[in-house]
């Protein structure tokens, strides 16, 4: 499926936009996205990395602090129309579930809520993984938590936490990524092993893209999309046959 979007959408006042995690990779390229279509950004990154925003600082309002901290998180969500949120599984003290939870609680009503996370992340346990997900997931999870790294265990406690609620969310579930020029709006499914998934290759630039992209698609409400990138072989390869499809649904009686 691809999502269909209006990158200017008509408004009364430009958006306004949280994007938590903003230093990061992602983040900075959700920052640009934004900013590129006239939104009013508001970043949340950790005080060390403020620097990471230099170039930017002048454009977009900055406010230092941990993505788990429920006085930061309610401060910069004020009165924003969405929140583009990394849920990063950094370290062993639930950084991941705290972000979300103080997201969730804090956002204003009728805010649009766009999370990140990696196909791993499941909602209805209908996706088919290959086995190279399902083996080598738990190993690296329990290595990670084991040298208290990363624990993939609370990015799942993370997204059950958004799943249960009653918000205007979206959890977009990226794919293997690499860096290069944008390739343009990401393919999306409702489950891994979708053939059009099967490449399992995103530019990071159109990861963001598909966040932001998410704001103003009403029909991404309450999903958990699995996106791959639009000029994949495999997203070529079902661009191809749709035509094909359609003929034959046509010719039928």
């Amino acid at each position: 499926m691809a999502t269909d979007h209006n990158p200017n959408p008509p408004a009364e006042h430009p958006l306004r936009i949280c994007i938590v995690g903003a230093s990061g990779k992602l983040g900075r390229y959700m920052i640009q996205h934004c900013l590129d279509r006239g939104y009013q950004v508001v970043g949340v990154c950790r005080p060390e990395s403020v620097s990471k925003l230099d170039d930017v600082a002048d454009r977009i309002e900055i406010i230092p602090g941990r993505t788990d901290d429920r006085e930061t998180i309610a401060r910069a969500v004020a009165g924003c129309d969405g929140v583009l949120t990394v849920l990063a599984p950094w370290g062993v003290h639930d950084y991941s579930s705290g972000t979300a939870r103080a997201v969730l609680d804090h956002a204003e009503p009728d805010a649009r809520l766009i999370f990140s996370c990696g196909w791993h992340i499941s909602r209805d346990g209908l996706d088919r993984y290959s086995w190279r997900l399902r083996y080598l997931v738990p190993i690296v999870s329990t290595l990670a938590r084991w040298a208290r790294f990363v624990d993939i265990d609370d990015q799942v406690r993370a997204t059950r936490l958004i799943f249960d609620s009653d918000t205007r969310w979206t959890v977009v579930r990226g794919s293997d990524l690499e860096e290069g020029e944008s390739q343009g709006l990401p393919v999306w499914s409702r489950h891994v092993g979708d053939p059009i998934l099967a490449s399992n290759r995103t530019r990071r630039i159109d990861f963001a893209l598909f966040m932001v992209a998410a704001l103003t698609d009403d029909t991404l409400v309450r999903e958990a999309p699995a996106i791959n990138g639009c000029a994949t072989e495999s997203a070529r390869a079902c661009a191809a046959d749709q035509p094909r499809v359609e003929s034959e649904r046509a010719d039928m009686p």
